[in-house]
């Protein structure tokens, strides 16, 4: 093995974490986070009483008292997600009571809109959002950089290259053939 391909396997691979038995890529460990992050706060819900409020409401329900009835759209941009994704989002608000669809001015456009049993939800949704948000700086307190600050970086870095760019370059750095045809595609774009 070269040393450069050693050298992109430590990296891509090991992350230099010794005390992990198996080899853990970095979408795997992105994945094993969010998944820890998530269900504790799913916990927490179901502590509240909401045992059918996910996580990934608090940014939609965050979005649509701040601009009101909003299109998908509009949700997906302001809450920095997929249209797709937005949209599955209000699909499991809808099914749990928390939005209502309404068409819009164009006939392929859904406003979405919260009820009153979202309203009623709110002091319970924010006081979670406040804890949650300092348990969080205690967390950033253990980490080398704050959580929030290290994932801004990471969007800012594939903004301005994607992954798909980098992995092309080390691919022709590699040299193995087995790799051309992708680091051909990474190259055209």
């Amino acid at each position: 093995m070269t040393e450069a391909r050693q050298e992109i396997q430590q990296r891509c691979y090991n992350f230099g974490v010794d005390a992990v038995p198996l080899i853990l890529g970095l979408s795997t460990r992105l994945r094993h986070v969010l998944e820890l992050l998530d269900g504790d706060v799913a916990l927490v819900y179901a502590d509240l009483g909401l045992t059918d409020y996910r996580p990934r409401f608090s940014p939609v329900v965050r979005a649509l008292i701040a601009l009101g009835p909003s299109s998908i759209r509009d949700l997906a941009r302001a809450v920095g997600v997929t249209h797709s994704a937005a949209s599955q989002t209000v699909a499991q608000m809808g099914k749990c009571g928390l939005v209502t669809l309404a068409p819009g001015a164009d006939a392929r456009q859904r406003i979405v809109h919260l009820t009153e049993r979202a309203r009623s939800l709110l002091p319970v949704i924010d006081a979670e959002w406040a804890a949650t948000g300092a348990a969080v700086e205690e967390m950033d307190a253990e980490l080398p950089v704050p959580l929030g600050e290290m994932l801004a970086a990471i969007l800012r870095a594939v903004e301005r290259r994607p992954l798909r760019e980098r992995i092309g370059d080390a691919a022709r750095a590699l040299g193995d053939p087995a790799l051309a045809p992708l680091a051909d595609v990474a190259r055209s774009g």
